[in-house]
């Protein structure tokens, strides 16, 4: 991509209302636009990161054998009375609307009991189990507290497994090889250092749920954390009786604040003894299916990587998602050699299949080239002027050294 070709424009300042670091920083960039509180869009620059987490998010998905479906965002009221959740009573965030001849609708904000009610028409028999199903879907929540960015909107994207499983200990199976795909994912996006697995309030089912936190100043969630054993209790459930169940030592504990960043859930048979989601078992006797639920925002992660990877000058990305692996700045371009010089660097590194930015925009002074590189926080920053001749002055975003190369040993610590 040229930088001259992109339609979006960096800013000094982001809205006055503004109040997270995450979508000051986004919004300065180009990333992120604001349309109104809660609710943003994604520009050419964050959808790129964005697409490139909920891949990341989709590999690891596949490998824990889910299939990958979307499911519709218009909800059927009837499908959720009869698990009793179409109340507001029940689910405070419902965006709803009536149809024009009659009838109210929904927006989804979970999607439970439809896809347990599509399912009915799949699962038959123990033969047909265990399955396991996700999407990337739009979520809509009437969020009373959307300031943190796009931490926490009312319109967002949400990974959303679903397993569906004969017996409890096939759930419980499946339970762990869920958890160990959450910790590849947050390893691969950057945030393994940081993300800690923490027993958080149960359902029915089970005594405890468990949350992905990712330890961030910017957090809503306190968690106590020891850091040794890689666990965590989130303060919903923190008390002596827990603290001993689990085998940790209050002294130990650290009293941190935290991102919810993922959550697994055991479902039991909660939706699917209304919905009516049964399977004969071998002796032909009908049993309900057990069922899992497992969550992940892609943009919430994105907006946890912000606020704990950047300066005083902008954003620093992880080079897995970031948005593109090299930052070319061309300077002094009025100059022929160093136009044409700066041009081969651009088609050489494309050759090579290295994701480039190319700054060609001949109106911008050297200053304001560097001023939005830290912004957008590349990886890697590629500088061709006429101090650097045949060869290239190259710096990392995330150091201070600045190093004098050829081409070819670009393309040999960036590939």
């Amino acid at each position: 991509m040229r930088q001259s070709q992109l339609f979006t424009k960096t800013r000094k300042n982001a809205p006055k209302d503004e109040v997270s670091k995450n979508a000051e920083l986004l919004i300065r960039g180009g990333f992120i636009d604001k349309e109104l509180a809660g609710v943003y869009s994604f520009l050419p620059l964050g959808r790129i990161v964005l697409n490139k987490i909920i891949q990341i998010l989709r590999e690891e998905m596949n490998s824990i054998d889910g299939q990958e479906v979307m499911l519709t965002s218009l909800q059927d009221p009837e499908v959720w009375k009869q698990t009793d959740r179409w109340s507001e009573k029940v689910i405070d965030v419902w965006f709803r609307t009536n149809l024009t001849h009659g009838g109210e609708i929904g927006l989804a904000n979970t999607h439970e009991e439809p896809l347990t009610r599509l399912m009915t028409k799949h699962i038959e028999s123990y033969k047909d189990l265990p399955k396991y199903v996700y999407q990337f879907q739009t979520k809509f929540r009437n969020e009373p507290r959307a300031k943190s960015g796009i931490m926490r909107s009312r319109e967002f994207i949400m990974k959303d497994l679903y397993s569906f499983s004969a017996t409890e200990q096939e759930l419980d199976n499946y339970y762990q090889k869920v958890r160990d795909a959450y910790f590849k994912y947050f390893k691969r996006i950057g945030l393994g250092d940081y993300t800690y697995y923490t027993f958080a309030s149960g359902g029915a089912f089970s005594k405890f749920s468990h949350e992905f936190q990712t330890i961030c100043d910017a957090g809503e969630d306190t968690v106590y954390l020891d850091r040794n054993k890689n666990l965590a209790i989130n303060e919903e459930v923190y008390n002596d009786e827990v603290i001993n169940e689990l085998g940790l030592d209050k002294n130990q504990l650290e009293k941190v604040k935290a991102v919810e960043t993922g959550n697994i859930f055991k479902l039991g048979t909660k939706y699917s003894k209304p919905l009516g989601l049964n399977y004969k078992d071998e002796k032909g006797k009908e049993q309900p299916v057990v069922m899992g639920s497992y969550g992940i925002g892609p943009g919430r992660s994105m907006g946890t990587i912000v606020e704990l990877f950047h300066d005083n000058k902008g954003i620093i990305w992880p080079d897995a998602i970031a948005p593109y692996q090299v930052h070319l700045i061309g300077l002094n371009l009025d100059n022929s050699d160093i136009a044409i010089r700066a041009e081969e660097v651009y088609t050489q590194s494309r050759e090579k299949n290295i994701e480039v930015l190319f700054d060609d925009r001949k109106e911008a002074t050297a200053g304001q080239k560097f001023a939005d590189s830290d912004l957008i926080g590349i990886p890697y920053r590629v500088i061709v002027s006429k101090k650097s001749g045949d060869q290239l002055e190259v710096k990392r975003r995330d150091e201070e050294e600045i190093k004098i190369m050829d081409i070819n040993k670009l393309f040999e610590i960036v590939s």
